[in-house]
């Protein structure tokens, strides 16, 4: 049976500590998601008192929503309720580390930018670059599914997430996958996690697998006079034993922020000891003049600026297409959105950022549109990864899904959260 605000603070308190549950107005409406504040926020300080916060609120029917560093939270569709903010930035440490092995298993909180300066010290890395990722939590790049340039060589984060330990929506401890002692029956957790937003548990452990940090790392960018060219260049270039480790197509507002000409541009950075770089540079340098293509070496901090560039703006969208389509989709959304868009394009798996300024409430809903229909014959998508609250109420940002899609991820939803504790309404299709 429910308590009143009062006491159930009381009982957040006692559970999480005093100094973790803050309640006081000014700190609620700083903390508002798409104008709605919470009534409460939590910081438990271990999984386990986390774990306790949970299932105190699935017996109070209270909607959960996750939070990390507070990147992502224009993900998905506006908040139907949040009742209370559980943040994990208080599970910020790293729990072990095999560099033998190349896994590490770290507290949800812990940063992207804390994990690979503890790394770095032997050489290794998690290869993974999302744009400002630094500063953000590893649960909610794994709940965001967040991906950068990397993922060309790497993968995406499904590929280096080994195993999960997550708090169930009644407040049960659980594992999945590596080091399983206790899991749900029938499902890849771990996959299931990434992209999830939190919505079939909340993240308290990751065990993530490494990479070596590459010897060398040389990056040029090669420009050329049309999209339809640069795409010719990708094409060709994949074709050959050149393995690169960020392969980016980039519009020429991108282009230009990335210290490249103001031009349909491709960033080719290529990692291995010095002699394999040289030998597969000089393979890159032939196939660009052949393109009719310009080539000049990229400023040190290039994948910086170009991590600025794909998060500035108040409208990022990710388009996902089939590789070969990379270039249109490119070109259509530069017709879409005007020049001034920013467009980078993984032009191994076919997954694109648009980021742009100013567009009108109306403006962006009739882009949003005609791209979704551009890509929908091959089946693509556009997800609206940063809009303002009064477009997510106009568009849907997870876009159409199939109705048999939508009947398993309903099941998925049901089997781990079914009273609709955790982040209720904002995943697909209402979830």
């Amino acid at each position: 049976m429910a308590v009143s605000t009062r006491p159930l603070a009381v009982a957040l308190a006692e559970i999480a500590g005093a100094d973790a549950v803050l309640d006081d107005p000014a700190t609620l409406a700083a903390a508002a998601m798409d104008g709605v504040a919470p009534r409460w926020i939590v910081r438990p300080p271990s999984a386990e008192r986390l774990a306790a916060v949970i299932a105190l609120a699935a017996d109070e029917h209270l909607a959960v929503v996750p939070r990390g560093s507070g990147s992502a939270l224009e993900l998905g569709r506006p908040p139907a309720r949040v009742d209370l903010i559980v943040d994990t930035t208080g599970l910020d440490r790293i729990l072990a580390y095999s560099p033998a092995d190349q896994t590490i298993d770290v507290q949800a909180g812990v940063t992207l930018g804390a994990l690979t300066a503890h790394v770095a010290r032997h050489g290794q890395m998690l290869a993974l670059d999302p744009a400002g990722g630094r500063g953000r939590t590893l649960g909610g790049l794994v709940a965001a599914a967040a991906s950068g340039p990397l993922r060309a060589r790497y993968g995406t984060l499904r590929d280096l997430v080994l195993g999960v330990r997550f708090v169930q929506a009644d407040g049960v401890l659980t594992w999945g996958g590596a080091r399983v002692v206790k899991s749900v029956t029938g499902y890849d957790v771990p996959k299931l996690m990434v992209g999830a937003l939190g919505t079939l548990g909340l993240l308290v452990e990751l065990t993530l697998r490494l990479h070596p940090v590459p010897a060398v790392e040389e990056t040029r960018l090669a420009g050329f006079a049309t999209a339809e060219a640069a795409g010719g260049f990708v094409a060709a270039l994949l074709d050959t034993s050149v393995q690169c480790s960020r392969l980016e197509l980039l519009s020429p507002a991108a282009s230009t922020a990335c210290g490249g000409a103001e031009a349909w541009s491709v960033a080719i950075a290529i990692g291995s000891v010095a002699e394999a770089v040289r030998a597969q540079m000089s393979v890159v340098d032939a196939l660009v003049a052949r393109g009719s293509g310009q080539t000049r070496p990229a400023p040190a901090d290039v994948w910086s600026r170009y991590g600025a560039a794909m998060t500035a703006g108040d409208l990022g969208l990710r388009v996902g297409t089939l590789p070969s389509e990379v270039s249109r989709a490119a070109r259509e959304a530069i017709a879409t959105l005007g020049a001034a868009a920013a467009v980078g394009a993984c032009a191994t798996a076919g997954v694109l950022d648009v980021r742009a300024s100013g567009v009108g409430v109306a403006e962006a809903e009739a882009a949003i549109r005609r791209l979704r229909a551009s890509v929908a014959p091959t089946g693509g998508s556009v997800v609206i990864q940063a809009a303002p609250r009064a477009l997510r109420e106009r568009v849907d940002p997870w876009g159409p899904i199939e109705p048999g899609a939508l009947a398993l991820m309903t099941a998925v939803k049901r089997q781990f959260d079914p009273a609709g504790v955790l982040n209720p309404g904002r995943f697909v299709g209402g979830l």
